[in-house]
């Protein structure tokens, strides 16, 4: 099953972002636990172990993350990876949405750094490892309190699993935009502007802000990452 899960991620796929605002509890589904050495061996990303922080400076001033490498560390590494090339240097928030509530803010769209891109486009690009010339994406992960390493592949719609997940949409978390597919998660990112709990168990969240936001509530769409750069690794 995880090597099936793991062959999905040589497909070409656009990431359109956070398409389910309000996911409904439809049924158990059963996830994949593997070994984190397994998964790890197996993708072109690396994975991150203990905790590392992240500064990421703004038109609109400075964001400190804490990226999670103990409850996601195939997400938590590829974020680091791509933070330490330069990916989200110059990328824009592409996607705000404060009405008719406060949702997330969304960014780290490679294309959208190139001036060249239409803004239309933002929001379809994903990173393209310059070792393959094609897109890197990352299987779904979550970790249950219950278990001794995260799951990958399949989406947590257990009420009695949603309530074990290691990390949780409190207002400030840091996790992965992606396609309706799963294993589609690239470089876009989000962080939730209140708590999000209809989205507990369908998007990995890999981390949180811990200085910062105010200036997470005053980003617009549009506004810019001047640069993001890996502070302390845990």
């Amino acid at each position: 099953m995880l090597l099936s899960s793991l062959a999905r991620l040589i497909r070409r796929q656009e990431i359109r972002g956070i398409l389910l605002c309000v996911p409904l509890l439809v049924g158990c589904s059963k996830s994949t636990t593997a070994s984190i050495k397994a998964v790890c061996s197996s993708l072109t990303s690396p994975c991150l172990q203990g905790k590392a922080n992240v500064l990421m400076s703004t038109n609109r001033g400075a964001i400190t993350l804490e990226v999670d490498g103990d409850a996601a560390p195939v997400t938590a590494g590829n974020f680091v990876d791509l933070v330490k090339r330069g990916v989200y240097n110059g990328t824009v928030f592409h996607r705000v949405v404060k009405e008719p509530v406060s949702f997330v803010i969304q960014g780290g769209d490679p294309a959208s750094k190139d001036p060249k891109t239409l803004k239309t486009n933002y929001g379809k690009g994903s990173f393209i490892d310059p070792a393959s010339a094609q897109a890197r994406f990352i299987p779904f992960e979550v970790k249950l309190k219950t278990d001794d390493q995260p799951r990958y592949g399949k989406l947590i719609t257990n009420p009695r699993e949603l309530l074990q997940l290691q990390l949780t949409h409190k207002k400030g978390a840091l996790a992965m935009a992606r396609s309706p597919a799963p294993d589609s998660a690239s470089a876009q990112f989000y962080i939730a502007l209140r708590p999000l709990p209809e989205l507990d168990g369908r998007y990995a969240v890999f981390g949180r802000v811990i200085k910062g936001l105010e200036v997470v509530d005053a980003i617009q769409q549009g506004d810019r990452i001047f640069k993001a750069s890996l502070v302390i690794a845990k």
